[in-house]
């Protein structure tokens, strides 16, 4: 018996220690893909902040009728949701989901018609199952981030907007705080609205300047707002994409850690089987010499 049973250990061991290989594969790709995305936004982010904050500062002074200025009586609203294609990256996608669907019911219970603009598989596949509306999805990013990607999303959430499909769109996504923190964070996307007064002297100081416009405002804001929402777009599924590695590698960590704990554990296990096999078989042998 004990024979059998140490053979049943050794290929548990193996297993784990199979699946250990695994892991620790996974975490060194996501380890490198978390690398190259994180150096590219972080560069990306002052850049990305300081024209936020213009294009919000502008659009208090802006005396032209963008329809991406106009704010409407919010009858139907869009969520562009960003999540991962792929799982086995711990929390990450429930976190993002969580947030997504109290929004999304809270604003279907303020009698808003509420659709789902999906970016990511899990994403489709959460709400798809629960039958809420999804207006249009994207299953193929992979956790890539590029320029082409950043417009087609843009581009789609403008012309839903622009075309009165829907008068609010709204974006849920993980911001990047550090390799171990990612949080979930609702915010609006359009229409582009000043920023709300918040107390703050050198926010008050900002939105009291007068400026002086040249060329003309609607030359000036035919550039700008292009240019400002394929950069907001774009750093949304930076920030979600970068957020997804650091998860997923953070998991396959903790796995990998994990599987050489019960590689220990049933190691000695085996040793203790092992030895009380060699016991018993001792015991046996001295048993018999003395009846002998």
């Amino acid at each position: 018996m004990a024979g059998a049973g140490v053979k049943l250990l050794n290929k548990r061991i193996r297993s784990v220690k199979s699946t250990q290989q695994i892991t620790k594969a996974m975490k060194m790709v996501a380890a490198s893909k978390l690398q190259r995305a994180q150096g590219n936004m972080l560069a990306a982010r002052p850049y990305s902040r300081k024209l936020t904050d213009l294009m919000q500062q502008l659009a208090g002074k802006a005396d032209i009728a963008d329809p991406l200025f106009e704010v409407r009586t919010v009858r139907r609203r869009l969520y562009l949701v960003v999540a991962s294609d792929k799982g086995l990256c711990g929390s990450y996608n429930m976190n993002v989901l969580k947030v997504a669907q109290a929004s999304v019911d809270a604003s279907i219970n303020d009698g808003v018609e509420t659709e789902i603009y999906a970016v990511g598989r899990k994403v489709e596949e959460y709400f798809r199952k629960r039958d809420y509306k999804v207006f249009a999805s994207h299953e193929d990013f992979g956790g890539v981030i590029n320029s082409e990607r950043g417009s087609l999303v843009g581009n789609t959430a403008v012309s839903a907007f622009v075309g009165e499909e829907f008068d609010e769109v709204r974006v849920v996504y993980s911001s990047f705080i550090s390799t171990m923190t990612q949080r979930p964070v609702d915010e609006p996307l359009l229409p582009i609205a000043p920023d709300q007064a918040t107390g703050d002297e050198e926010a008050d100081d900002a939105r009291a300047i007068d400026y002086i416009w040249e060329p003309s405002q609607e030359e000036m804001f035919k550039v700008l707002l292009p240019l400002y929402l394929r950069n907001r777009v774009f750093m949304t599924l930076a920030e979600a994409f970068t957020s997804e590695h650091a998860a997923r590698m953070v998991s396959m960590s903790a796995a990998t850690e994990n599987a050489g704990e019960m590689i220990d554990s049933l190691t000695l296990q085996r040793n203790r089987e092992r030895q009380s096999g060699i016991t018993a078989d001792l015991l046996d042998i001295v048993g018999g010499a003395n009846a002998l």
